[in-house]
């Protein structure tokens, strides 16, 4: 069994990855589709607005931080090799890390610049409005699912 400082870390991703499915779970299920549904100026402004304002440092601390996190728990379980849970967890560092952290690199945040390059009321935004939607969305669905199957395995190597 997971003991002492390290069954803390664990505890903690669990606590990070859970945050951090559930907001990409909560802009998967009903935000997105509540921006779709505006006339595309409204959306593209919306999404502009939220996009800054995700920058805070409270929901950065969330995210960037449970990205480290993931990352010294694998360490730490190739350094302790423990006994039980070792494949949980580093599988729970996985998902999250390349999941959740990576997709978000590589798939949403390119999205984002490039919707922020554009002014809310053009024909161009308009036009991309609905292919950004489809997109983002489709690929926030895959760091829903990342983070929450990372914190199930995280919980998995803690029972």
């Amino acid at each position: 069994m997971i003991e002492g400082p390290y069954f803390v870390l664990v505890v903690i991703g669990v606590v990070g990855t859970g945050l951090v499915a559930g907001v990409f779970c909560a802009f998967s299920t009903f935000v997105m589709r509540g921006l779709a549904a505006l006339p595309p100026a409204q959306g593209v402004a919306a999404m502009k607005a939220i996009n800054v304002t995700a920058l805070t440092p409270a929901f950065m601390l969330v995210f960037i931080g449970t990205a480290v996190l993931c990352a010294v728990i694998a360490v730490v379980t190739f350094v302790l090799w423990p006994d039980e849970g070792t494949v949980e967890l580093l599988l729970g560092s996985a998902l999250y890390l390349f999941g959740s952290f990576g997709v978000t690199m590589v798939a949403n945040v390119p999205r984002n610049e490039a919707l922020a390059r554009l002014e809310a009321g053009t024909q161009e935004a308009a036009a991309y409005w609905p292919t950004y939607v489809r997109e983002w969305t489709g690929w926030n669905h895959i760091r829903t699912v990342a983070s929450a199957a990372a914190a199930v395995s995280y919980v998995l190597a803690l029972s």
